[in-house]
């Protein structure tokens, strides 16, 4: 009995998923002095809000980073 490996070679696509099932974009920032993170929303304005607040509490908090979560789909061309 012999082994025999059948390879088969596919092109991939990639590309963000806008199907209507799709997760949604979330947003979220985060405190590059300290590592606190606001909350992940699909509306931007709420983390944006959350950096205001954080630095008001903490007036030498100046640097932020965003987060993004962004679904992405892949498939094989036929």
């Amino acid at each position: 009995m012999s082994t025999r490996a059948v390879v088969c070679h596919k092109e991939w696509m990639l590309q963000p998923d806008r199907e209507p099932d799709a997760e949604p974009t979330t947003y979220a920032m985060q405190c590059a002095i300290c590592g606190e993170s606001s909350p992940a929303s699909a509306d931007f304005a709420e983390p944006q809000d959350w950096v205001f607040e954080h630095g008001g509490r903490n007036p030498a908090h100046h640097t932020y980073r965003e987060i993004i979560s962004r679904p992405w789909r892949a498939w094989w061309k036929p």
